[in-house]
Parts: C-alpha cells; sequence; structure tokens
C-alpha cells in the first residue's frame, strides 16, 4: 500500500459529468433502461461521447451476472473493460473509487462509474450478506439490528424517539426540494413517531424507503475536461471493512467503545489523503438507511463528539441553513434507497452543492463536501471532493 505522501503524489483527479434518474418505483422498466438513461446523461453533463471512455466501473446489489456489461450494452459496445462491483450499499462508491484509482495512476484517463437497482421485493429486504445458520437467527433483519443498537445509543447518551424521529422530519423536508426524490411530501414530528411500529423503538417512518434508480459519473484526468466550472476534484476516496466484534450499523457492538471503528477508521484516513478534516467540510452526505444512524454516522466522522449529534440536530446545526447541512437532498429517508445506486448518489449530491447547481436546496459558499456510505459486510466508504 502506498503511503499518505505517495497517495497526494498521484496525479488530480475529477468528475467531469454527472448523470442521475428519479428514483422511485418503475414496475415497467429494468435496471439497465434507467442505468443508461444516468450514463448518457453524465456524458452530456461532461460534454463527452461514450467512445471517450476507457474502462467502466458498475456497481449494483441483487442485479445478477454482468448487469453492467447489460446497461452499457444499451449505449454499445467498445470493447472497453467493464467491471461489475457488489459492494452492498456502497457498491457504486466503490466502483467510483476504483474509476479514480484508475486515472489516478494513470492507467486510464477517462473512466466511467454507474450504479444501479431495480427492487425486486416488498418489506425486508431478504439479505443475502450473512451465512445461512445466521439469517435463520434473524441477523439479517436489518430493522431488528438497528433497533438493538438504537436502544444502545439512547441509553449511553440520552437520545430520545423525539430526537431520532427529528432525522426524519428534516431530511424529508428537504427532499420536497430535490426533483429527483422518491418523496416530495414533508411529514410532521407526531406523524413520524405515531407511524406503524416496525421493531421497537423504530417505526415505519424511521426506515428509509427503497427505490429504482442509477446515478453515473465520469471521472477523468484534468488534461480531458471539456468544463472547468463543471469538474470537482476527488481529494480522497476510501473504503474499510470491519473488524471482529463489530456490528453491521456503523457502531462497536462488542469491541471496547474506545477502539476505533471501521466507520472512524475510513474517515480519519480520508481525512489524511485529502488535507482536510471535519471542521473543513461545507456541506455532508451521511448514511440514513435507518433514522438514528444519521446521528452516530456523524460522531463516528469526527463531526462532533459522541452523544452530542442529537443536541445538535435540535438546534438545526445540520438544517439547510444550519452550520453544516446534512443529507441536503433528503438522504436516504427522503430521496429513498436503491441500494447499488445510494452511495453514488450521495457523491452526486455533493457535485452538485460544489457547483452551486442544487437550486432551492443549495448550500452558500459550498467548496468541499464529504460523502459517508454503509454497506453490509460490513464496509464503509468515505469520499471528499473539493471545486
Amino acid at each position: 500500500m502506498k503511503t499518505i505522501a505517495e497517495l497526494k503524489a498521484l496525479r488530480d483527479v475529477v468528475i467531469a459529468g454527472v448523470g442521475i434518474t428519479r428514483w422511485d418505483i418503475y414496475p415497467d422498466q429494468e435496471w439497465y433502461d434507467f442505468g443508461s438513461e444516468a450514463v448518457l446523461r453524465a456524458l452530456k453533463d461532461a460534454g463527452l461521447e461514450y467512445k471517450d471512455v476507457q474502462i467502466a466501473f458498475a456497481g449494483s446489489s441483487y442485479q445478477g451476472v454482468s448487469s453492467g456489461h447489460q446497461t452499457l450494452a444499451e449505449i454499445g459496445k467498445t470493447a472497453i473493460p467493464v467491471i461489475n462491483v457488489e459492494n452492498a450499499c456502497s457498491s457504486s462508491s466503490s466502483a467510483l473509487r476504483l474509476a479514480y484509482q484508475m486515472v489516478a495512476t494513470e492507467l486510464y484517463d477517462v473512466a466511467l462509474a454507474v450504479g444501479f437497482e431495480k427492487q425486486r421485493y416488498k418489506g425486508f429486504i431478504p439479505s443475502t450478506a450473512w451465512r445461512p445458520w445466521e439469517r435463520m437467527l434473524g441477523y439479517n433483519v436489518m430493522p431488528a439490528s438497528y433497533a438493538k443498537e438504537t436502544v444502545r445509543y439512547m441509553e449511553e447518551y440520552g437520545a430520545t424517539i423525539e430526537d431520532i424521529s427529528m432525522v426524519t422530519v428534516k431530511n424529508r423536508k428537504n427532499a420536497m426540494l430535490n426533483p429527483n426524490a422518491r418523496f416530495q411530501q414533508q411529514v410532521s414530528l407526531a406523524e413520524v413517531m405515531g407511524s406503524r411500529l416496525v421493531s421497537s423503538p423504530l417505526r415505519l417512518l424511521h426506515c428509509s424507503p427503497l427505490a429504482d434508480g442509477a446515478v453515473a459519473a465520469i471521472v477523468c484526468s484534468k488534461d480531458k475536461i471539456q468544463s472547468k466550472k463543471k469538474a470537482v476534484t476527488i481529494a480522497a476516496a476510501t473504503l474499510t471493512s470491519g473488524m471482529y466484534g463489530e456490528g453491521n450499523c456503523g457502531r462497536n457492538s462488542v469491541k471496547y467503545p474506545a477502539d476505533p471503528n471501521y466507520v472512524e477508521i475510513s474517515a480519519r484516513q480520508a481525512y489524511e489523503v485529502a488535507g482536510y478534516g471535519p471542521e473543513d467540510m461545507d456541506v455532508i452526505q451521511v448514511y440514513d438507511a435507518m433514522s438514528p444512524a444519521e446521528l452516530w454516522d456523524i460522531e463516528q466522522l469526527g463531526f462532533c463528539k459522541p452523544g452530542e449529534a442529537h443536541h445538535m440536530l435540535r438546534d438545526g446545526y445540520f438544517d439547510l441553513d444550519g452550520k453544516l447541512p446534512s443529507n441536503t437532498d433528503g438522504g436516504l429517508m427522503g430521496r429513498g434507497h436503491p441500494m447499488g445506486a445510494t452511495a453514488l448518489g450521495q457523491i452526486y449530491e455533493i457535485v452538485m452543492q460544489l457547483r452551486g447547481e442544487a437550486g432551492k436546496r443549495q448550500v452558500p459558499k459550498a467548496k468541499i463536501g464529504l460523502a459517508h456510505s454503509l454497506g453490509a459486510g460490513p464496509n464503509s466508504s468515505v469520499t471528499i471532493l473539493k471545486k
């Protein structure tokens, strides 16, 4: 593995163009329909043609064999390497990281990262990220896993179910300003707290909704940029997996709480490579598959001390007009959660914010942003972008 100094010496890599589809449920479309649409939009945004792409990485969770090949076949077949990436809910950020590495090491000049997902399920996702005996014991029932960690978090830090519900209220409010979000309706605190119980203390509106959707990014060297105004530099892209004793929800379950876990390690690596710290971020996207996860993600990413996030949330710190706006596009809670596309969707939002193209949800003078995603395994990806 290269040292931090060697990583910093790699050539600069930019996201030259991005494309996204409206995230919703599309019973009459397949992943390759909206996946190829997102790629075409990203190419147009970058001012490039498909023939300019030299390598492609396609992230998805449950789309099956050669899903990336099928998606890109809708656009053309040019003999480029197409690599399918399955890394649970971090699939598409892992795809972006691989594209970034290929360009940074000068193996290629123009790379494509795309994420897509067509949901096949209603209700709980029948996750296969655990062994059969673990699934029989219910390890893969994610609301239950998050509920367990939520109870522990509430007991440790005094957070209330009202605090947790405010995450949903904030994110659904932000989603109303995002035309690509699945949900366009605001919900009240009373509606969240009164929604159907799923796994105590978590209720239906504490759980992110599934969705169909796709997002793509054109990653290239600076000499391939067609529009400097649109280009956003990738300052860091890190990925870590778990260690013995850790849970899958981003919190330490068995290990000593003082030990850094895989989320904290991925963040520290990203800050070291980028040369920026949490205090430098203007806008962030954090993983809110369940509402309480946004609170402990914010803490483990270094934006505040453990147990402080729910107090800051109440004070409006993470609102659009707060000191550190979080999940400005609605997050998973409001935008929706097409697993293989989710992580790159978070990165898309940071790109739009840094370009100043986020419309009514625009954070003034945003220059540096961070996107964080979790995936079963577990794994944690952190991407830092700068303008």
